[in-house]
Order: structure tokens, then sequence, then C-alpha cells
């Protein structure tokens, strides 16, 4: 299995660090040494998180935030390396999945499913990019597997990962000859112990978005390797976006 290098005197960002991808991403990044600053709106749902994250002998941060708008992020940005001192890894694991009939999707779903699947990552790197060229950072962004599908009921999810994928290669392009790495892991769907969230309307045909599963990933594999990409045993990756779904994006 893929594991990050020795990340001992580093310090990487984690959003939606109450979720199980988020936590496990945190704990995989923690037990190479890294110092983490856990984002979620949630602050008494990631002090579980915190605990562990402590008892592997780093320093960790929490801090509540809906990560909605530029200001939001970058006052994220700005608390983790007044903290932790520096910013060497930036992991975009905050998720917003709310399946709708198109004709009927509330205007309150789409907008947060597009602020925090595409416009938060994007803030973040924007506050945070001076500290990850200084610190020969990563930037790791979660799409899905959804990006490269026509998945009914998933307009709004969708889209928003596919800019996100197209996002992280434009930007690993303007950056080339920059010390930063930027890359993103697109899923298939997870085995989760929290179960799904989203709140699905009566209309939604979930056989449809169930198309978007094929054989789960376990959350375990998916964090291994958003923490290998974000440290520096992923030199050389820079621009790609890794799919991870057992081949079901292949049709």
């Amino acid at each position: 299995m893929l594991g990050p290098s020795d990340m001992k005197g580093k310090a990487a960002l984690v959003t939606g660090a109450s979720g199980d991808l988020g936590k496990a991403v945190a704990l995989r990044l923690a037990a190479s040494g890294a110092d983490i600053c856990l984002v979620d709106p949630d602050s008494s749902a990631m002090e579980a998180c915190a605990g562990k994250v402590e008892a592997l002998g780093v320093r960790v941060h929490v801090h509540a935030s809906d990560l909605k708008g530029a200001a939001s992020c970058r006052a994220v940005i700005d608390a983790a390396v007044e903290i932790l001192g520096r910013l060497d890894a930036l992991c975009n694991v905050a998720n917003v999945f709310a399946p709708a009939h198109a004709g009927e999707m509330a205007e309150a779903d789409w907008e947060a499913t597009l602020a925090i699947n595409l416009s938060a990552p994007f803030y973040l790197f924007q506050a945070g990019l001076p500290h990850l060229l200084q610190a020969s950072g990563a930037v790791v962004s979660v799409g899905s597997c959804g990006a490269f599908m026509a998945s009914p009921f998933t307009a709004a999810y969708t889209a928003s990962k596919a800019a996100l994928v197209q996002m992280t290669k434009v930007l690993a392009k303007e950056f080339i000859d920059q010390p930063i790495r930027i890359n993103c892991v697109a899923p298939g769907s997870m085995s989760i112990a929290s179960g799904n969230a989203a709140k699905i309307p009566d209309n939604v045909d979930m056989a449809q978005v169930q198309k978007l599963s094929r054989d789960l990933i376990t959350v375990d594999d998916v964090a291994a390797l958003v923490a290998f990409l974000a440290s520096d045993a992923a030199v050389g990756f820079h621009g790609a976006c890794l799919t991870m779904d057992n081949g079901l994006s292949l049709g």
C-alpha cells in the first residue's frame, strides 16, 4: 500500500475532518509525523479525531469553518499557519453530495455543492499559495469518478467534481515551474461507517444514482493515496488525476 514519506516537522491542513475520509487522511498524515489542522463546520465532531492525532505525538489544531467564501477560507489558512508555523500540504476532502431532480433542485443545494466542492479548494489554494511555495508543498483534492460519467440526478455534484479535475490540471500547468505539486484523486463509491448523510428526495431514482457504484473502495485505501500525494514520496506527480474506482468510469 502506498504511504507518505516522513513528514516530521511539516504541517498539513485537512478539510472535511469530521467525515470518515477526512479523519482517515488526517491520521495517515499524523502517523507520518505531520502536524495537522482539522477543518470542518462542526468542531465537536472533530474532537475525537483530534485526540487520536495528538496520541500520535504531533500537534493538532481544530478549526470550525463552513469554507463558504474567500474570507472564510483565508481565515482557515491564516489560523493554521499562525498555530502550526507553516503549511506543507493542503488536502481538500470536504464534500457535498445532494442528489436531486434537475428541474427541482433547490438553489441552496446547488450553491452549497459548488461552494464546498469547487470554490473552497480554489480559495484555500489562493490563500495557502505563498506558504505552500515556501515549503515546496502539495495540494491534493478529492474529486470523484462521477466527474467522468453522466449520472442522472447528480448535476451539481458531478459538475463540481469535473470542474475540480480541470481546475487541478490548469493550476498545475500554471505553476509547473514553481516548487509546488498539485494533484487530485477520483475515487469511486466508498464504504463508510457513518453512512450517506445526504437527504434523498422522493423523486430521485437511486438506482440511477447508484450506477456511480461498483465494487466499493475502502476509505483507508483512498486516504493512503491522498496522504501519499501530499508527501514528498509523490515526487513527479503534478497535474495528475488518479482514478480509484475499480474500473467503474471505463463504462
